[in-house]
């Protein structure tokens, strides 16, 4: 009997350490508390970076480029006439003439105020400007 238990004892007193220490590896990793430096998101993103942004499509790069000359200087009517331009030039761009037009009320309202704003209307893409303008944010 005594041989056994010895035998039982020298397999926990190597096998219990390194269930011990993985299993306390792991709950330190799953803790609230546990590092999350900068390095350690840049490693566990890092898994990603094979793959590609989506490309921009040509409203999000109208958009930036209006916004832009808003934030420029370009008075919104200035702007609003550009963007006019922008889809005549490009029909397809319809679609999205009233989303860009509303992007550039709300922006146009941070830059002048709603009254200063509103006095930049013009009747592109309806009234979305306007609706801009007018949004609560």
């Amino acid at each position: 009997m005594t041989h056994t238990a010895r035998r039982i004892g020298r397999s926990l007193a190597l096998v219990l350490p390194v269930v011990l220490v993985l299993s306390g590896t792991l709950a330190v990793t799953m803790v609230p508390w546990a590092d999350n430096s900068p390095s350690q998101i840049l490693t566990a993103s890092a898994e990603d970076v094979s793959v590609q942004a989506k490309p921009r499509t040509a409203q999000d790069l109208l958009r930036e480029k209006l916004l832009n000359e808003l934030q420029r200087g370009q008075t919104p009517d200035v702007v609003l006439t550009n963007l006019q331009k922008e889809v005549d030039r490009h029909p397809s761009l319809a679609d999205h003439c009233m989303g860009i037009a509303r992007a550039i009320g709300r922006a146009a309202k941070v830059a002048y105020g709603p009254t200063k704003a509103h006095s930049y209307s013009r009747p592109v893409c309806d009234t979305s400007y306007a609706a801009g303008v007018a949004s609560v944010d």
